[in-house]
C-alpha cells in the first residue's frame, strides 16, 4: 500500500509555546521545517491562565527575546493589561506580567508562523519515531505518512494520553476538549525512554456580565507600560488597558470544599498524576493551609471580544454541582454563570534527566525535546525550552556548536540545568529563588547578557547587534563617570575586588555598584578604563 513520504531537515511535534519557538528557530536558521499539531486552531493556545510573564517568568520571556525568540514580540502585540511586579523590592526581582487577549495571541502567532520562510504547518498526529542505530531518521503519523528528517523536537505539552477530570467525569481528551495524542507514548517506551505521569489543572471560566464587580477591588495596569521585547517601540504599547479584579474566598467557601473532599478526584485516588506544588488547586490550598481563613481570587478577562473571565487562584477538579456552590460563595460571584467547568488534566511526560543540557536525548542522536513534555509547567518555561531545543537541533543539523547557557548567565540556564540534573517528581516551576545569581540576572539587562549569543547563533540581525554594541558603550561611559564621581570612596573597594578576583590588569576591575556613594546595592559593574 502506497503512503505519503516527504523529506525535511527538522520535524517539530506540537504547536504550543515550545513548539512555536522551536519551529521558528529552526526555520529562521535555514532548516526546511515542518511543525505538526493536532489542530491548527490550537496554535499557541493558552489553555489555562490568560497571561505571559510574572515573577521569574518575565525574566524568561525577556531572555528568550534577547536570544531571538518570538513570545515577547507576540505578547506586545496582543496584551490588554501590563504590570511590573515586585516593584517594592530590588530591581533584580522586578518582573513584567501582561494579560493577553487569548484569541489574538494565538492568531498573531499563527500569522507569524504561516509567513515564515522554510516553515510548513501540518495538522496531524505523530504516532511513531523512526530511529536507526541510535539516530533519529523521521516520524510516522496516524495516517501512515512518513516524514524523513535529520532532527526532531518533541513539544507535546499536556497532550500525551491526556485525560481531563472533574468529579467522577473523566474524558480522554487534551486541554479545552481537543484531541489527545494517544500513541506516541508507546513509541517512546519502545525506545527505552522513561516516562512520568503528571497532572495540572485550570479554574472555571465565568460569564463576565454575571459578576458583581462592586464587591471586588479593581486592579489596574501600569500607567507607563514597559514592553517585553527589546525590539518593540515603547510608544507602541501605551494603550487603553482592561482591568482585573480581586476578591477572596471565605469560611463558607472552605466549608463547602471540606464537606466534599470525598468527591474530589485528588483525594479519591482517581487522579494518578503528580500535580504542581507551587500552583495548587483550591481544595489543596484549603487542606494544606487550614489556618488560612481566606485566599486571593483574581478575576481576569480572557480577551477584548469575549465575556469569559478567568478565576485565578481557584483551579479545581471538584464535581460540577460542588463547583457551582463553591464559586457562588465568593463575594461578587453569587449569581455568576459558569461557561466552562474547572478540571484537572493528566498527561505523560519524560524524566528530563535523560537529556543533555542541549535538550537532546542521550540515547537518541538528533532527538530533542522542550516544554511540559520535559516535566516543567508554564507557558514561559515551555517557550524558553522550545527555543533552546530548536536552536540546538538546527546547530546539530548544520554541524555547528550548540548553545548551552550557564546558571550564571541566564534564568534559562537555571531552568534547563535544574531539569536535566536534579530529581524532578512534579511539574517544575521557575522561581527567582532557584537562581543563585539572581542579583546579576535582572530582566532589564537580558539584552546585555544574551543578545550577542543570539547574534552568534544567527537569530539576531546585524542591526539589532549594532544597537546592543552601542548600548554597551553608553553603559560603559556612564560607569566611568560613576567611578570618577566616587573615586575616593571606591579606591579601597577596587583594591579588595582586585585581590578577591586575582586581577592584575586595571582594565578588568570589578567594583560594587554604589548608591549615594557609599551603600552597596544589587549587582557588579566592570570598568574598562585603565586610568581608574
Amino acid at each position: 500500500m502506497k503512503t505519503l513520504v516527504e523529506d525535511y531537515d527538522l520535524v517539530v511535534v506540537g504547536a504550543g509555546h515550545a513548539g512555536c519557538e522551536a519551529a521558528l528557530a529552526g526555520a529562521r536558521l535555514g532548516l526546511n521545517t515542518v511543525m505538526f499539531t493536532v489542530s491548527v486552531d490550537s496554535i499557541a493556545l493558552m489553555p489555562c491562565n490568560p497571561n505571559v510573564g510574572g515573577s521569574s517568568k518575565g525574566h524568561l520571556v525577556r531572555e528568550l527575546d534577547a536570544l531571538g525568540g518570538e513570545m515577547g514580540k507576540n505578547i506586545d502585540k496582543t496584551f490588554i493589561q501590563s504590570k511590573m511586579l515586585n516593584c517594592s523590592k530590588g530591581p533584580a526581582v522586578h518582573s513584567l506580567r501582561a494579560q493577553a487577549d487569548k484569541q489574538a495571541y494565538s492568531n498573531e502567532m499563527r500569522k507569524t508562523l504561516e509567513n515564515t520562510p522554510n516553515l510548513t504547518i501540518k495538522q496531524g498526529e505523530v504516532t511513531k519515531l523512526l530511529v536507526e542505530d541510535g539516530k533519529i531518521k523521521g516520524v510516522k503519523t496516524y495516517s501512515g505518512a512518513i516524514y524523513n528528517c535529520k532532527a526532531v523536537v518533541l513539544c507535546t505539552g499536556t497532550y500525551l494520553k491526556a485525560r481531563c477530570i472533574y468529579g467522577d467525569v473523566s474524558n480522554y481528551t487534551g486541554p479545552n476538549g481537543l484531541q489527545a495524542a494517544n500513541y506516541l507514548t508507546d513509541s517512546l517506551k519502545e525506545l527505552g525512554i522513561e516516562m512520568f505521569r503528571f497532572k495540572t489543572g485550570t479554574p472555571a471560566r465565568i460569564a463576565g456580565n454575571t459578576i458583581d464587580y462592586s464587591k471586588m477591588e479593581e486592579q489596574f495596569g501600569d500607567e507607563r507600560v514597559v514592553p517585553f521585547s527589546f525590539s518593540t517601540n515603547p510608544e507602541d504599547v501605551q494603550i487603553e488597558q482592561k482591568s482585573c479584579w480581586l476578591t477572596y474566598t471565605n469560611e463558607k467557601t472552605h466549608e463547602i470544599i471540606r464537606a466534599n473532599l470525598d468527591r474530589s478526584p485528588l483525594y479519591s485516588g482517581m487522579i494518578e498524576g503528580t500535580g504542581p506544588r507551587y500552583c495548587p488547586s483550591i481544595e489543596d490550598k484549603v487542606v494544606r493551609f487550614a489556618d488560612k481563613n481566606r485566599h486571593q481570587v483574581f478575576i481576569e478577562p480572557e480577551g477584548l471580544y469575549t465575556n469569559e473571565m478567568y478565576i485565578g487562584g481557584m483551579s479545581s477538579s471538584l464535581p460540577e454541582d460542588v463547583q457551582e456552590e463553591m464559586y457562588h460563595s465568593v463575594p461578587g460571584l453569587e449569581h455568576a454563570k459558569i461557561v466552562k467547568n474547572a478540571y484537572a488534566i493528566e498527561y505523560d511526560c519524560i524524566n528530563p534527566r535523560q537529556l543533555y543540557p542541549t535538550l537532546e536525548f542521550k540515547k537518541i542522536k538528533g532527538l530533542f525535546s522542550g516544554g511540559q513534555f520535559n516535566g516543567s509547567s508554564g507557558y514561559e518555561e515551555a517557550a524558553a525550552q522550545g527555543l533552546i531545543a530548536g536552536i540546538n537541533a538546527a546547530m546539530e543539523v548544520k554541524g555547528q556548536e550548540q548553545l548551552i547557557l550557564d546558571r550564571s548567565e541566564a534564568y534559562i540556564g537555571v531552568l534547563i540545568d535544574d531539569l536535566v540534573t536534579k530529581e524532578n517528581h512534579e511539574p517544575y516551576r521557575m522561581m527567582t529563588s532557584r537562581a543563585e545569581y539572581r542579583l546579576l540576572l535582572r530582566q532589564d539587562n537580558a539584552d546585555l547578557r544574551l543578545r550577542k549569543k543570539g547574534y552568534q547563533v544567527g537569530l539576531i540581525s546585524e542591526e539589532e547587534y549594532q544597537k546592543i554594541l552601542a548600548k554597551e558603550e553608553q553603559r560603559m561611559r556612564e560607569l566611568q563617570e560613576k567611578i570618577k564621581e566616587h573615586k575616593d570612596s571606591l579606591g579601597e573597594q577596587v583594591t579588595l575586588a582586585k585581590e578577591s578576583y586575582e586581577i592584575d590588569n586595571d582594565k578588568t576591575v570589578a567594583v560594587h555598584v554604589f548608591e549615594n556613594g557609599i551603600e552597596p546595592v544589587v549587582g557588579w559593574l566592570v570598568c574598562v578604563n585603565g586610568e581608574e
